[in-house]
């Protein structure tokens, strides 16, 4: 199998997993323990949660406080919700995870437009009233990177709050500094799944989301697990100490996927782009066809959120493009772990199966 689908999900790093073993727990062992007791195996656990939490921390801006949260999905419901926010405006492209979250408590909702290329134009028109503006880093569909430095400022200009979804961009690019809120997840990272993250600006009050005993200063009550906090900040770790490799890795990944599907159109920006995401379209493909044909590369026919709704991506749609463009769109996505011979043939092998559909 050739995994090209790195948006939905990365592999597990290596010594994220092996940061994780010594808390999975056992009877044999005290890895086990209540980070919240008192006890010596507590806080031995409890430590474990706090070097996490810095290696977390040194992914996002300084100036900042990290809650650990199930992941980004409620991350962003922790910030919309907790923020106290009753207008909002969010750009046309986000993840489901803000749509329906902000949707659900304005009815009014403002919808931020992008142009062709999936921008949001940073001199944007802002209701009078908004109390906060959501718009993601990069996009997990096309890949486009948001100026959000600048959009951030036209938000505090206008008196909001700037929440950044940078689930595709963390451990990847440099993070947005002027935002209020940050959310995260480890498994975009090479960590693993059921933790993510939310930065909250120093100064700035929540209320809380899950209520129940207090934990994470009083944001998220629950039992957290030094698993997957130790597995999230070793992944953060090596995230940051290998940014510049990773990215020049994908961008030789991708120079290679566009020499092969040369022909095919890309959705997104070409140069405001994230490299490890391709999202391409060619006219009158049928993508349902190809990936039945080419059952052993994983891809996407766009977000791994959205797949099986048979709808149009609200993404490409977002972009200007018709129903019928945005059906005949596949995303190829890469990273670290994935092999320049590996993206060589699966690339030639889609090439090859859409020729052979005549288009």
């Amino acid at each position: 199998m050739i995994y090209l689908d790195y948006q939905a999900t990365t592999p597990l790093a290596p010594e994220a997993r092996e940061a994780m073993l010594p808390w999975l727990g056992g009877p044999e062992t005290t890895g086990f323990a209540n980070p919240h007791s008192p006890h010596r195996p507590g806080r031995a656990a409890a430590a474990a949660v706090e070097v996490a939490r810095a290696q977390v921390a040194a992914l996002l801006p300084p100036g900042g406080r990290v809650i650990f949260t199930s992941g980004a999905t409620e991350a962003i419901n922790l910030a919309i919700l907790g923020s106290g926010a009753r207008k909002l405006a969010v750009s046309a492209i986000e993840h489901a995870a803000v749509l329906d979250t902000a949707q659900a408590l304005d009815s009014g909702l403002a919808v931020l437009p992008v142009d062709t290329e999936g921008l949001v134009h940073v001199d944007v028109a802002l209701p009078n009233d908004t109390g906060l503006v959501a718009v993601m880093q990069v996009n997990n569909e096309i890949g486009t990177v948001q100026p959000v430095e600048r959009l951030a400022a036209r938000t505090h200009a206008a008196g909001a709050l700037f929440l950044c979804d940078a689930v595709q961009g963390a451990g990847k690019i440099t993070p947005p500094a002027d935002a209020d809120l940050i959310a995260i997840s480890a498994h975009k990272l090479y960590g693993p799944k059921g933790i993510g993250a939310l930065w909250v600006r120093d100064g700035l009050d929540l209320a809380p989301l899950i209520r129940g005993g207090g934990q994470e200063q009083g944001l998220r009550s629950g039992t957290l697990s030094p698993m997957l906090c130790a597995g999230f900040g070793a992944a953060a770790a090596l995230a940051k100490a290998r940014m510049d490799e990773d990215a020049a890795h994908v961008a030789l990944l991708w120079e290679c996927a566009r020499t092969i599907l040369s022909r095919w159109t890309l959705n997104g920006s070409a140069t405001r782009r994230w490299h490890g995401n391709l999202n391409l379209r060619l006219p009158g493909l049928d993508v349902a066809r190809l990936m039945s044909e080419l059952r052993d590369v994983a891809f996407s026919a766009g977000s791994a959120c959205a797949s099986g709704s048979g709808r149009p991506s609200h993404v490409l749609r977002a972009l200007g493009l018709s129903d019928r463009d945005a059906k005949s769109s596949i995303r190829l996505g890469f990273g670290r772990y994935s092999e320049l011979r590996e993206v060589e043939d699966a690339c030639a092998r889609i090439e090859a199966a859409a020729a052979a559909q005549g288009v």
